[in-house]
Order: C-alpha cells, then sequence, then structure tokens
C-alpha cells in the first residue's frame, strides 16, 4: 500500500472499533475540542514495545489538549499475539493513558493509509491532519533517538504554530494484512521502510 493520508485530509469517518474496556468506538464517540493522536499499533512489534513509553510520555505531558487512540489493525491469523484478547491483556498490564481499539475488519487502517506499526496521525478538534509519520527516528530503542518528531508536532499544534515538519516516514513493521500470505518470521526481523 502506497496511499496514506497527508496534511490537510479530513479524518476518515470509522464506527464500531470495539475497545479493550469493551465499549464501541467512533469518530462522533471521540468529538472534542482537544487535538487527537490516533495511531496505528499492535501488541508484537518491537518498534511498538520499544517506543510505547516515549508514546505514553508525551501523552501525559499533553493530556489536557490532547487525546490519544491506538489502533490495532493487524491480523491475529497472522500474529496470534496481536488478537483482541491479547490487547486487552496488554492494557491491563501497562495500563496505557490512551484507549486502545481492535479494527479486526482492517478497513480503518485501509482508509487512513497506515503504513507500519507505529504510524502516527495528528488532527486539530476540526479532524484535520496537521501531522502523519514516526514518533522518533530510533523506535526500537528510544535511548539512542536523534528526533522528538511526534512530541515536536503536538508541541507546535497545541501553541497555535504551524507544523514545521509535517510527514516523516513511519519506522515499524508492517500492517499484517488478512488473507496476505505471511512467512512467519520473529518480530526482530520486522520490515523497516
Amino acid at each position: 500500500m502506497s496511499y496514506t493520508l497527508m496534511p490537510g485530509d479530513k479524518a476518515p469517518n470509522f464506527e464500531g472499533l470495539k475497545g479493550t474496556d469493551g465499549k464501541l468506538y467512533g469518530l462522533k464517540e471521540l468529538d472534542s475540542d482537544l487535538f487527537k493522536v490516533l495511531f496505528f499499533t499492535c501488541n508484537h512489534c518491537p518498534y511498538v514495545t520499544g517506543s510505547d513509553e516515549l508514546t505514553r510520555n508525551i501523552a501525559e505531558k499533553f493530556k489536557d489538549k490532547v487525546e490519544f487512540i491506538a489502533i490495532n489493525s493487524n491480523s491475529e491469523n497472522t500474529y496470534e499475539e496481536d488478537s483482541y484478547e491479547n490487547m486487552v491483556l496488554r492494557m491491563k498490564e501497562f495500563n496505557f493513558p490512551w484507549l486502545y481499539l481492535h479494527d479486526k475488519i482492517q478497513t480503518t487502517a485501509s482508509d487512513y493509509g497506515a503504513l507500519k506499526t507505529p504510524h502516527f496521525f495528528l488532527f486539530d478538534n476540526q479532524w484535520q491532519l496537521l501531522y502523519t509519520g514516526r514518533n522518533t527516528d530510533n523506535p526500537r530503542d528510544i535511548s539512542s533517538r536523534t528526533t522528538n518528531d511526534l512530541e515536536e508536532a503536538v508541541k507546535q499544534a497545541t501553541e497555535s504554530r504551524e507544523v514545521t515538519i509535517p510527514v516523516t516516514n513511519p519506522i515499524g513493521c508492517n500492517i499484517k494484512w488478512e488473507g496476505k500470505p505471511a512467512h512467519w518470521m520473529p518480530p526482530e526481523a520486522c520490515d523497516l521502510i
């Protein structure tokens, strides 16, 4: 897939995504005056697990201005670790400060053009895209990172400034599409962009 949303685009609608809290969510349930960081993620990818605490720090730092929403679109038939049940267990274990939604039929990932896990989309309170891409340049080992791309974009947006770097390449594992043949490989062998 080469398509992805670009800055200025409006967020495609979605509805009925099951959260780890058992409730169903769509755009209308997320409507508020807050900015939104919607990001595609999963349970197993080392680029996700390596950077989740950095994402947590950003979410907590901007919690009064920005709502974070995580979406897992990976096929559990490719990686059983990415099942809804394991999403629930992961949230119980780590208590992340965001909603964690299951895109079981993968239409949301397709509509947004999610390229990797993780892939971040920052929207204003009118659901217009301001930033798309990565959290940082080294999500697998954040101690070696040289950028804070997502945090800088969120900081500029919440200060009513223009996002100076609105597009970066997401770094991580490919989305695991249902029905697409996938040879098993260990998580450390995930494809980079």
